[in-house]
C-alpha cells in the first residue's frame, strides 16, 4: 500500500537548498522533505552525487538513490565555477535552510561561507555536517562515517571481546548526525519563527553525534575508571538481555531485564526457584550473576524451538523476539499493518518496495509526493524562478556550469 501524500504537510513553505551528497547531509534533507519541504539538491552536473553509484543498481541507477532522493529536485550546478556560486547566492535570498556536508572550509573557499550567505538571507538557517566539526585541531581532516563512529566510541563496543571490532552492517553515524542535523533545523525554525530570531549555524559533528548515543560510558569511566569492553550479544551491566540458541539452532533475542519482567521469565521457563532469590530482585544484583542467569536461560531455549520459545515468552509478556534478515522484514504483518512497506515504481515502471516513513504524525503524517530525480531533471525551471533568462541559462549549460536532463522528466 503508498500512502497517500497529506493535503497538509507540516513543513510546506519551508524550502531546502541541499548541498551535500552521500548520506548525512542529504538523509536529513530527505526527512524534512516527506513532511512537506521543498528540497533542492544540487549535484555536480557530470556525474551528480556519488550515491547514484552506490550498492546494487537498476538501469545503471542505485536503487538506494530512490529512497534517499524522494520528495527533492535535481538541480545539477558545478559549484566551483563563480556563475554557479553566484547562482546559490540567487536561490539562497529564498530559502530557509541551507544543508551541506563538505570538509569545513570549502564553502568559504567558493565565497558560500556563512556570512556571505547570512549578509544575503539573515534569517537562514545553515546545517553544516562535517567529521570533527567546524572548530577545533582535527576540524580540517576528511571524516567519514566509519571514523566518526570510531572516534565516538561506537567500535570499540561492537563485536566479541577479544575480536577484531566490527561495524553496524550500515552506516550509523551517518544517519545518527542526519538525525541530530534534522533536530537542530527544527529547534532553530521554531527560535527563527515562533521568538522572532534570526538564523543561525547548526554544527553537526559525526563523531559527536556517535558520542551522544554512548549512555553511561562517560560516568562510569569518570566515577570509577571503567572502560567498558565489548560483549557481543550481551548488554553488560543489565541483566538478563541476550541472545540465547534454540534447538533448531536459531537465536531468540530475551530481554528480561525489569523487575517484574525477569520473575515472569523464571516462571515461563520452570524456574521459579531463580525468581525467588532475594539477590536477583534487582538489577544490580543480578548483574553480578549474569553469567549464571544466561546458563539458566541458555539451558531452557536450548531445549525449544524458536517458534516454542517466542510463543511461551510472548504469552508471559516477556519482551522476546527474533533476528529479523529483510526478507523476514518484508513478510513481516506488523510492517504491512503500519505501513512500513510501500509498494511503489521505479521511473521505468519497475515495481519497487520502499521503506516507510517515519516518525507517524497523526494529523500531518509525512509522504512521497515524488520519486527521486533524474539528473539535472528541475535545473531549467529553477534557474528560472531564480530570475536567470533562458538565454543565461543555455549560455550556462552550453559552458557546462548547469546540467539539465528534461527529457527524462518523471513528475
Amino acid at each position: 500500500m503508498k500512502p497517500v501524500a497529506p493535503t497538509v504537510n507540516a513543513l510546506e513553505g519551508i524550502r531546502i537548498l541541499e548541498l551535500g551528497q552521500l548520506i548525512a547531509g542529504p538523509f536529513a534533507a530527505k526527512i524534512l522533505g516527506e513532511f512537506g519541504a521543498e528540497v533542492i539538491k544540487v549535484e555536480s552536473p557530470v556525474t551528480g552525487d556519488p550515491l547514484r553509484k552506490w550498492r546494487m543498481l537498476h538501469n545503471e541507477n542505485s536503487l538506494w538513490w530512490e529512497i534517499q532522493s524522494r520528495n527533492k529536485k535535481s538541480l545539477a550546478l558545478d559549484l566551483r565555477d563563480p556563475a554557479a556560486q553566484d547562482v546559490i547566492k540567487r536561490l539562497i535570498t529564498e530559502c530557509d535552510v541551507l544543508i551541506e556536508n563538505f570538509r569545513p572550509g570549502t564553502l568559504e573557499s567558493w565565497g558560500l561561507g556563512w556570512e556571505e550567505l547570512q549578509s544575503i538571507n539573515p534569517k537562514l538557517i545553515m546545517l553544516r555536517v562535517s567529521g570533527y566539526g567546524q572548530t577545533g585541531p582535527y576540524k580540517d581532516r576528511p571524516g567519514f562515517g566509519v571514523v566518526g563512529e570510531a572516534m565516538g566510541g561506537l567500535r570499540h563496543l561492537s563485536g566479541e571481546a577479544g575480536r577484531p571490532p566490527v561495524r553496524v552492517g550500515i552506516s550509523i553515524g551517518d544517519s545518527l548526525t542526519a538525525l541530530h542535523g534534522v533536530i537542530g533545523i527544527l529547534i532553530a525554525l521554531r527560535h527563527r519563527d515562533v521568538n522572532g530570531g534570526l538564523g543561525q549555524v547548526i554544527d553537526a559533528a559525526l563523531y559527536e553525534s556517535v558520542f551522544n548515543m554512548m549512555e553511561s560510558l562517560l560516568p562510569e569511566y569518570s566515577v570509577f575508571g571503567a572502560v567498558r569492553e565489548p560483549a557481543g550479544s550481551r548488554l553488560p551491566g543489565i541483566t538478563p538481555s541476550n541472545a540465547y540458541r534454540c534447538a533448531d539452532g536459531k537465536y531468540a533475542l530475551i530481554a528480561g531485564n525489569g523487575d517484574a519482567i525477569f520473575r515472569r521469565l523464571m516462571n515461563a521457563i520452570g524456574r521459579p526457584d531463580v525468581a525467588e532469590v532475594s539477590d536477583y530482585a534487582q538489577n544490580d544484583g543480578r548483574a553480578k550473576a549474569a553469567d549464571y542467569i544466561d546458563s539458566v536461560i541458555a539451558e531452557w531455549a536450548g531445549k525449544n524451538t524458536l517458534d516454542d520459545v517466542l510463543e511461551a515468552l510472548h504469552q508471559a509478556r516477556v519482551p522476546a523476539g527474533r533476528v529479523y534478515d529483510i526478507a523476514d522484514i518484508v513478510a513481516d504483518p506488523h510492517y504491512q499493518a503500519r505501513e512500513m512497506i510501500i509498494n511503489d515504481t521505479l521511473p521505468d515502471g519497475s515495481p519497487i518496495k520502499v521503506p516507510g516513513i517515519v516518525p507517524k504524525l497523526s494529523a500531518t503524517p509525512g509522504g512521497i509526493h515524488s520519486k527521486a530525480p533524474s539528473l539535472g531533471q528541475h535545473s531549467r525551471q529553477l534557474l528560472r524562478d531564480a530570475g536567470l533568462s533562458d538565454e543565461q541559462i543555455n549560455d550556462l549549460i552550453k559552458k557546462g556550469v548547469v546540467g539539465t536532463n528534461e527529457a527524462k522528466c518523471t513528475d
